[in-house]
């Protein structure tokens, strides 16, 4: 059985057991997490929303909270003397999916 379920303004397709990595939440780690934004059911029986799966959610559990690595933003205009350098770390969230109920 998996499920597409929408969080951080994405859309993720999950199945139980699996690890995934999101956009942060604010839940402290071994924390359990619920989704209810639940879009698509799959397996045996098929159930799709309406935007969403009515009674459907999805249970994680926080494994970790990290930042990604550093993206360097470069900006440059020839023959202006113009250029700006700057960095940025986007922060994530490590879960550990455990049901899905449908």
């Amino acid at each position: 059985m998996y499920a597409i379920i929408e969080t951080g303004g994405k859309q993720v397709k999950v199945t139980e057991g699996q690890e995934i990595y999101i956009e942060k939440v604010t839940a402290e780690t071994n924390d359990s997490v619920t989704f209810d934004k639940v879009l698509f059911v799959g397996g045996d029986d098929v159930k799709v929303g309406a935007p969403y799966v009515d009674g459907a959610t999805v249970t994680a559990k926080v494994e970790k909270h990290g930042r990604q690595r550093k993206v360097t933003v470069f900006k440059y205009k020839p023959k202006k003397n113009y250029h700006r350098k700057q960095g940025h770390r986007q922060p994530y969230t490590k879960l550990v999916i455990e049901k899905i109920n449908a």
